[in-house]
């Protein structure tokens, strides 16, 4: 589906589990890639399996055809934008939201405005390459709800360090682009995610 938002169109894909879903997640991609990252699958693999809904989010931006996302203000009106149009169909079910990267950024932002009750924060991008000094560190504390951060212990840009409701898990041998070990990613994240799950979806 495609959803209007101030800064141009978005496009929404929603897969849903057999019955009623136990929770919501929302997910999106980072600055130069999309929703079919092997990552991004995954951990939408994992939340299907625990009777979660996913929706994957193409930001205005990338639909538009852009590798620049823009300033970070317009990025989160429109996603909280997006968000807002799907709150008919969450309904009150717990909603997780999370992404990869400038993703993960968008979904620790705006976590707040959008009631999320946890962020999946997929190669969060501590600082820029060789720049430790330009943390942004302070995005993951504003989330306002806990987060799960997963990062490569070869990450260019960093690896968070945990704190006050921010989970770290370290995957040796990974770098930015989590796409050496989709399966080590989705069973980092599953069991964050367990907690919404539906109590006949729960694995032993």
């Amino acid at each position: 589906m495609r959803i209007t938002t101030e800064h141009g169109p978005a496009e929404v894909t929603v897969d849903e589990p057999a019955g009623d879903p136990a929770f919501w997640l929302a997910l999106t991609h980072g600055s130069n890639g999309g929703v079919q990252a092997p990552d991004l699958l995954a951990v939408r693999d994992a939340a299907l399996g625990l009777g979660g809904a996913v929706a994957r989010v193409v930001q205005p931006f990338r639909l538009a055809g852009r590798r620049a996302p823009g300033s970070a203000a317009r990025q989160d009106r429109a996603w909280v934008e997006v968000l807002d149009a799907l709150r008919d169909r969450i309904g009150d079910l717990p909603l997780v939201q999370g992404g990869r990267s400038n993703g993960a950024r968008v979904a620790c932002r705006t976590a707040r405005s959008v009631g999320a009750v946890g962020v999946v924060a997929l190669a969060f991008p501590l600082h820029p390459p060789r720049r430790p000094e330009v943390s942004r560190a302070e995005e993951l504390r504003a989330a306002g709800t806990e987060v799960l951060v997963v990062n490569g212990d070869r990450d260019p840009f960093g690896i968070p360090a945990p704190t006050d409701g921010v989970h770290v898990t370290v995957l040796p041998g990974e770098r930015h682009d989590l796409s050496g070990d989709p399966a080590a990613v989705a069973a980092a994240v599953e069991p964050w995610l367990r907690r919404w799950a539906r109590i006949d979806a729960r694995v032993p």
